[in-house]
């Protein structure tokens, strides 16, 4: 019985997210953010200031965003050009392998 429930949680998982949505629901949810070197950074804070929103990281960096669907971070997130995660983060590989397994799918089908 046991085996089974082993084999269940090793299958993968397939989450998906809307791909045309606002860039605070797509960070408040992946909980990543990429940075311009081309790190992924954790989220441990964000603040909705209607057109802009203020990220704190794990490494303590906060800054201010502009929430639009086609800024340069989510179109990174979508698209996972980001892949070497902050060491100062600390980020677990639990939340690498589900971002990387998640399908970012068009509402319209």
């Amino acid at each position: 019985m046991d085996e089974k429930i082993k084999e269940v949680k090793k299958q993968k998982v397939v989450r998906y997210i809307f791909k045309n949505q606002r860039l605070f629901q797509l960070i408040n949810k992946v909980k990543l953010w990429p940075s311009r070197s081309g790190t992924l950074h954790g989220v441990k804070s964000l603040e909705n200031r209607g057109k802009t929103m203020v990220v704190t990281t794990h490494c303590g960096e906060s800054f201010v965003a502009w929430d639009s669907k086609n800024s340069r971070s989510a179109r990174w997130l979508r698209n996972r050009w980001c892949k070497n995660p902050c060491k100062k983060c600390k980020i677990p590989e639990w939340k690498l392998t589900k971002y990387s397994q998640t399908v970012f799918t068009d509402a319209r089908k």
